[in-house]
């Protein structure tokens, strides 16, 4: 993982997101899984976020991403989330037959962080500057 920088700022900013469809139904599969594997590199780009990794598994979400100091991990899923839910409703009308409501995803999510750095060393590098 690089330092990477914006005209304002220098960062390293990893997040690990996770989340689910609603009622933790296993309809990440087949063509929906490989569409939305193109979706979330798709948004990523249009944003200037780094997939590091991802996995779909069948009724949950991976999403390794570095990001800008610019945007919040919440703004980040709602992106994500809003941008996929969307566009899968549309591009997979079966899915409207599964779900109710219009929403593929739940509220919750879960997010981590990740650098290079342990909290150990950027307490000592701190108490260092003295």
């Amino acid at each position: 993982m690089e330092v990477k920088t914006t005209r304002h700022a220098v960062y390293n900013i990893n997040y690990h997101l996770v989340w689910v469809p609603k009622y933790r139904k296993n309809i990440l599969t087949g063509d929906i899984e490989r569409r939305l594997k193109e979706m979330f590199i798709e948004i990523a780009a249009a944003y200037g976020f780094e997939v590091l990794g991802m996995e779909v598994m069948p009724d949950h979400v991976h999403l390794f991403i570095s990001a800008p100091p610019r945007y919040s991990p919440a703004d980040i899923v709602k992106k994500f989330k809003g941008i996929t839910g969307s566009k899968l409703f549309l591009e997979f009308p079966e899915l409207k037959k599964l779900l109710c409501k219009g929403k593929i995803w739940t509220r919750s999510y879960y997010v981590g962080t990740a650098g290079t750095v342990t909290t150990e060393t950027i307490k000592k590098y701190i108490n260092d500057q003295k």
